[in-house]
């Protein structure tokens, strides 16, 4: 007898297509079968030795959240209910160009300090990996969700060039090439940048499309956090489309947003080159979440050249007032790279989290109303945090447009990411609230997406990217990791002001056939492993 039957669900396939009635049947971790109201009508039904009453409750394939940061809390957080409370039982980690392997001791140690941030120091886990492959064969010993992995080329630069802003020597780019390719090989899913992070930003383009030419030969995709998302946006998005049509490597554009005052209303543009791109070839997809708000490290923010070098560099410089001096001029007046290349709004950029406990009152004020507070300038108490937090500052930006999110969450090539970052008293709320706002209020509160689009976009479409043959679809012999929602009730819990509250509505979340959330409630199930690159 079988494991599962799962009777009476409303079964939204991933497909687009409208959704039917069915019981479908789960064993040995995979759909065995799935029998249509109509077919089962007269004839005996399916049983098993477990059975589940979906009466009212949507089946739909598990979400794949294409732009997670959970890159040390799969191992951390065995519970993890940050992302399978939400139906996510898939996530693509490694982003932005920033992640933790591969690595040797010397540059280990530099990412944990550089991206204290987004994942905390680590001082709790034991990274007993350096390679790819390692830490793949870490996640395999038992996670929440299943996982895959980008070659982060930040990191890949930092192991053969260094933090410094300066071209790559042949032999430096040869083992770059080697390094993305030994990544593939062990299974890493493609490779990522973050342009306006260092050291991933001081590469040229001809760097970027050498490494994005190994990519294609894997089959793997190109997923950028590209060179601004404020001034020069559309210029930036055109960058990467060229730069990956001209290499034959698939492109997938992370947190694809328009944010700041300089790109409101301007969504249908971006969506224009797109399409122009689409329809004359190219591989392209896109995740957004669906906020308007940002989120990141207050570091980011500084420009470039006051990043070089790597974090110890960095606090140097901001020791020195002369130097302190130009950054603030580049930040408030010119405009700095690492802010999009727009003047900073104080009172746009919220403290979310800190690691130092003497800081904590800073958290959840924005950057001016901390400062006014103390009467003293904003950029007084940016440098103050910035030093005795030790770079490890987490922020969000209010600088996003509802219509931008709006208009580009339609588009053909769109899937969806939280670019959750879990760390930090107050952060923001796409970490445990992305998948179930875009079903509760995206489309059933505004009828922005059908469900069945909406399902597609969070399931088979991501499947397709990372060209995964059993994944994405409610299909016989596929995967059983699935979930079920109540369509009427399923809302993020999570807030801003309260950023770690779990939804509702989503009752029961399979992963390789098990429950790990059951009656609403996290098991002790850990049947995560490695989604690992499909060989071409």
């Amino acid at each position: 007898m079988e494991q599962l039957v799962i009777r009476d669900a409303d079964v939204v396939d991933g497909s687009g297509a409208d959704s039917y009635r069915a019981d479908v049947v789960v064993d040995g971790g995979r759909i065995v079968s799935i029998v249509k109201e109509a077919a089962a009508a007269g004839c005996q039904r399916p049983r098993a030795r477990l059975e589940l009453e979906a009466e009212g409750l949507v089946l739909a394939p598990g979400f794949i959240d294409m732009h997670a940061h959970s890159d040390l809390a799969l191992l951390r957080d065995p519970d993890h209910s940050a992302k399978a409370a939400q139906g996510v039982t898939l996530e693509v980690v490694g982003q932005d160009g920033l992640s933790y392997a591969p690595v040797d001791d010397r540059t280990l140690e530099e990412v944990r300090r550089a991206i204290t941030g987004w994942n905390g120091y680590g001082d709790d886990l034991d990274m007993d990996w350096r390679t790819v492959g390692e830490y793949l064969d870490r996640l395999d010993r038992g996670i929440a969700v299943n996982a895959a992995y980008l070659v982060p080329q930040g990191t890949v630069r930092a192991l053969a060039v260094g933090w410094e802003d300066r071209p790559a020597t042949p032999a430096e780019l040869d083992r770059m090439r080697h390094l993305v390719a030994q990544g593939l090989e062990q299974g890493a899913v493609g490779l990522s940048s973050g342009l306006t992070y260092t050291p991933g930003m001081y590469a040229a383009d001809a760097e970027l499309s050498a490494l994005c030419r190994v990519v294609a030969e894997y089959g793997g995709y190109y997923c950028p956090h590209h060179r601004s998302y404020g001034a020069g946006a559309l210029e930036a998005y055109a960058e990467m489309v060229a730069l990956t049509r001209e290499a034959g490597c698939p492109l997938h554009l992370a947190h694809a947003t328009l944010n700041f005052g300089v790109n409101e209303g301007r969504a249908p543009e971006l969506l224009a080159l797109l399409d122009d791109a689409l329809d004359s070839g190219a591989d392209i997809t896109l995740d957004t979440y669906p906020y308007t708000p940002g989120s990141t490290t207050l570091a980011a923010l500084l420009p470039s050249w006051a990043s070089a070098g790597g974090p110890e560099r960095v606090l140097a410089r901001l020791g020195d007032p002369a130097t302190a001096a130009r950054i603030r001029h580049d930040l408030e007046v010119t405009g700095a790279d690492g802010c999009h290349g727009v003047p900073v709004e104080w009172e746009t950029i919220e403290i979310s989290g800190v690691t130092a406990p003497a800081l904590a009152d800073h958290v959840g004020r924005t950057v001016r109303e901390s400062a006014d507070l103390r009467g003293e300038s904003p950029w007084t108490t940016v440098r103050r945090l910035l030093v005795e937090d030790r770079l490890g500052t987490t922020i969000l930006q209010h600088v996003g447009h509802e219509e931008n999110v709006r208009t580009i969450m339609r588009h053909r090539a769109h899937t969806g990411g939280s670019d959750g970052i879990l760390r930090g008293a107050k952060p923001h709320p796409r970490a445990y609230g992305t998948f179930p706002r875009y079903l509760g209020h995206y489309v059933r509160e505004l009828g922005v997406l059908t469900l069945e689009e909406c399902v597609a976009h969070l399931t088979a479409r991501p499947a397709a990217r990372l060209r995964l043959p059993d994944r994405g679809l409610v299909r016989e012999g596929y995967r059983a990791d699935l979930v079920l929602f109540d369509p009427r009730t399923v809302s993020p819990g999570a807030t801003f002001a309260e950023p770690r509250t779990l939804p509702t509505g989503i009752p029961y979340v399979l992963v390789d056939g098990r429950f790990v959330i059951e009656d609403g409630r996290r098991t002790d199930v850990l049947a995560g492993r490695a989604v690992r690159r499909t060989p071409v």
